[in-house]
């Protein structure tokens, strides 16, 4: 009996000791908490900022990321394609077909980018034109370019996707100016010159890439706005050339002919006169030197005839 009342004593005692180093553990954590809480109390503000913006930072990308996800489901709708097509017809009239095609590109608020012709064996005609026409008329300008054809030789349409790429470059730029506004403000609170000059250069890239993302996204834009439709036109028909009427009127001909040698006739007698009257005087003097040369020469040769007849008696 003795024993089991020492035991139950001991047993007492050891449940005591157990409970005071519980409360003593629990007011050593609750010690140690205090002095945490303390710490943090103590904390610079410059410190808190930073973790707040750091926090704001993944807060924002988290809700770009989901705004690009909310677009790329709402672009499934309305995609952003950049449409081509090439054409190769074949027309009655070039000149006809060609001006036609303008006018259609002009009343679809398109335009013509570029155009050429030319020549084969100096009458078959033949050229290639460009046009930028707005998506929404695109099909209806490729049906209109066909109803112009007398036969269609190739037709090519091809479209490249790019609602992926476009709300890829938004969320990148909405990402870029939150970023650009962040930078603005450390500029305002910045006190050191080289936190300053850090955060100057670092502006500069941001607003770099963001003028690179809105340029491409500008790019996309008009590419997916209007699309390319380029058109090569051969003409249909040779033309023969007609017969010239005139150029076979044989009595026409011999008038004109025989007009043409008596002009000739007389316009040579008109020069001989011409020649005779206006140089007369000329004519005169050399003539009255040939008429001496002649007596002298005459009578040379009758002296010595007259001479040889002497002799001879």
């Amino acid at each position: 009996m003795l024993k089991k009342v020492s035991f139950m004593v001991f047993l007492f005692v050891f449940l005591l000791a157990g409970c005071s180093g519980g409360i003593s553990q629990e007011d050593s954590k609750m010690s140690a908490d205090g002095d945490m809480n303390s710490s943090m109390e103590n904390v610079s503000e410059d410190e808190i900022g930073f973790s707040e913006s750091d926090k704001a930072d993944s807060g924002e990308d988290a809700k770009a990321e989901g705004q690009a996800s909310q677009e790329l489901d709402e672009g499934a709708a309305q995609r952003m394609v950049i449409y081509n097509a090439e054409m190769d017809i074949r027309v009655d009239n070039f000149e006809k077909a060609r001006n036609a095609l303008e006018q259609k590109a002009k009343a679809y608020n398109g335009y013509i980018v570029q155009s050429n012709s030319n020549r084969y064996d100096g009458e078959q005609q033949s050229g290639t034109m460009t046009f930028r026409i707005p998506q929404e008329h695109f099909n209806a300008f490729l049906n209109d370019a066909e109803g112009l054809s007398v036969q269609v030789n190739n037709r090519h349409v091809s479209g490249q996707d790019v609602t992926e790429e476009y709300v890829d470059l938004e969320s990148r730029l909405k990402s870029k100016k939150a970023v650009e506004a962040r930078l603005l403000d450390f500029m305002k609170q910045a006190q050191k010159t080289e936190d300053l000059l850090k955060i100057s250069s670092d502006l500069a890239d941001v607003q770099e890439q963001i003028e690179q993302i809105e340029g491409r996204k500008k790019f996309l834009e008009n590419q997916t706005a209007l699309s390319t439709v380029t058109i090569i036109l051969q003409e249909n028909e040779v033309p023969v050339p007609k017969i010239d009427n005139d150029s076979l009127n044989t009595w026409q001909k011999i008038k004109k002919q025989f007009a043409d040698n008596i002009n000739i006739l007389l316009a040579a007698g008109s020069g001989i006169v011409v020649f005779l009257i206006g140089n007369l005087p000329i004519l005169l003097i050399v003539g009255v030197i040939v008429a001496v040369i002649i007596f002298f020469i005459r009578r040379k040769a009758g002296t010595k005839q007259n001479s040889n007849i002497d002799s001879n008696s």
